[in-house]
């Protein structure tokens, strides 16, 4: 493995420990407040996150109509339902959505570092800001799909989208079987972030 994608062992308490550094230090200078860290962190936990992609795709998956206007105009589609205010703000700029289909399935990447849409997707994962994972899901989807447990059949074309800060990219996944009796309540539980970024697909509980 080339040495710029070799990290340490201990990189998630390494980097914990210089964001705590870094927070005393803005807190010291009076940039920011003691409150300042947990407030964003409140938002992201109630108001801006996966749950809020989960209520757009199960809406798309039970009105057609909904559906194509999501991938037609996907903020304006956004804005029919009831979700917190901000939603094409703070990284929600620009959202598109794209749908997997019987014999498509799309993956969300962001080559150049870590562009996301945070108001429908939460925040990034760790390995989604990963080089290695940003260089091998462009070059090689499939290889990097099943090592996520995903096999995807040689009939099925895989779409990769590059998500930046004009375009940031999420994935309508498509409606597990067997779900025909749930309501769309049940529906939004069975959306992860996961299948949402084209690493997994929605599977009925």
């Amino acid at each position: 493995m080339d040495d710029r994608f070799r990290y340490r062992k201990d990189r998630e308490a390494y980097s914990a420990a210089r964001v705590r550094a870094l927070e005393a230090l803005l807190i010291q200078k009076g940039i920011i407040t003691d409150k300042t860290v947990d407030t964003v962190l409140e938002v992201f936990e109630t108001k801006m996150g996966p749950f809020n992609g989960a209520k757009i795709v199960a809406r798309a998956w039970v009105d057609s109509a909904f559906k194509q206007r999501l991938l037609d105009n996907t903020p304006k589609a956004i804005a029919e339902l009831k979700l917190p205010k901000g939603m094409a703000g703070a990284e929600g700029e620009h959202m598109r959505a794209v749908a997997n289909a019987p014999g498509v399935h799309n993956l969300i990447i962001c080559t150049l570092c870590s562009c996301y849409p945070w108001p429908v997707l939460g925040l990034p994962p760790y390995w989604y800001k990963d080089p290695t994972f940003r260089s091998r899901a462009a070059r090689e989807p499939r290889a990097v799909l099943k090592e996520f447990g995903l096999d995807i059949a040689e009939s099925v074309e895989v779409n990769v989208w590059d998500s930046s800060a004009q375009i940031r990219w999420f994935v309508v996944p498509e409606r597990p079987a067997g779900t025909e009796e749930l309501s769309e309540a049940e529906l939004e539980t069975l959306v992860t972030p996961e299948a949402m970024m084209g690493v997994a697909i929605a599977k009925a509980v």
